[in-house]
């Protein structure tokens, strides 16, 4: 549904065109790249850094984003994404697997500050779609495949963009979505709702035996036992198949029907009273 809603555009493969509709201005909650021949929709990441190019900030997509992000956290990292999709595909494939070190998680903000925001606004220059894998499989690829006038404007920098497509290809079939973890500007801030959107992960300490089958399950190897609302979790609900999770509200973070204890405060003697 990711893949097919936003690009729905069929006659832009029949064609060789791009899509210049009224459409085009509505930003989707997915990297959807604008050059793809059947894309109907806009990438909010790519309408960020166009603006930050420009100088200027896309309030409209701020507030889209933000929305979302209110509302469901990563939850559509987690059920619409396409290339999130591709890479649980390629991790089943058999062959040595691996975890990513904890640290990758923080390259997604990086991304995000330097190719989304900063070097634009410098550069004058949408960089992060210059590189984007995404972009590299959607758009890229298919015009040079249908189009000899582009195939003879290929330069260096189209090679460039490949080889990171085929780089977090190879990586998937060994550890658990890299790009998302490490990479995705749009997951660095949809995860920056994770604690206090309106839909929220629940555990239940009181029947949980701790046995690890959620991490196993989890596309970003997580343990939401140990944090139902780490900024990795993509609200994919694969780990609800466990009577000890369920999906909640922000308004009902407890129900199982438990009691839930405030946490002491720093400095205070056991026992004290936190008023």
């Amino acid at each position: 549904m990711g893949t097919v809603l936003p690009n729905a555009w069929l006659p832009g493969f029949l064609s060789a065109s791009l899509y210049q509709g009224p459409m085009k201005s509505v930003c989707t909650p997915l990297l959807n790249c604008y050059a793809c021949p059947s894309a109907l929709l806009s990438c909010p990441i790519g309408t960020l850094q166009h603006f930050a190019a420009a100088g200027k900030v896309s309030w409209y997509a701020v507030g889209t984003l933000s929305v979302i992000g209110a509302s469901v956290g990563r939850m559509t990292c987690g059920t619409l994404c396409p290339f999130g999709a591709l890479q649980d595909l390629l991790y089943k494939f058999r062959g040595w697997k691996a975890s990513l070190p904890h640290w990758t998680r923080y390259l997604r903000y990086a991304v995000l500050a330097g190719l989304v925001f900063v070097i634009p606004y410098i550069t004058r220059e949408s960089w992060f779609s210059k590189l984007c894998p995404v972009g590299t499989l959607m758009g890229g690829l298919p015009w040079v495949t249908m189009n000899a006038g582009v195939r003879s404007m290929v330069r260096s920098l189209f090679w460039v963009k490949v080889a990171i497509l085929l780089f977090f290809v190879t990586t998937s079939t060994m550890a658990k979505r890299p790009f998302c973890r490490a990479a995705c500007p749009l997951g660095a801030i949809f995860s920056l709702f994770n604690k206090a959107s309106f839909l929220q992960l629940a555990w239940d300490p009181d029947t949980c035996t701790k046995c690890g089958k959620c991490q196993v399950i989890c596309p970003v190897d997580i343990r939401p036992d140990r944090n139902p609302t780490d900024p990795d979790c993509l609200r994919c609900l694969d780990c609800t198949l466990c009577p000890s999770l369920k999906l909640t509200t922000v308004f009902h973070r407890q129900p199982f029907g438990g009691t839930v204890f405030p946490a002491p405060v720093v400095g205070s003697a056991p026992g004290a009273s936190a008023n």
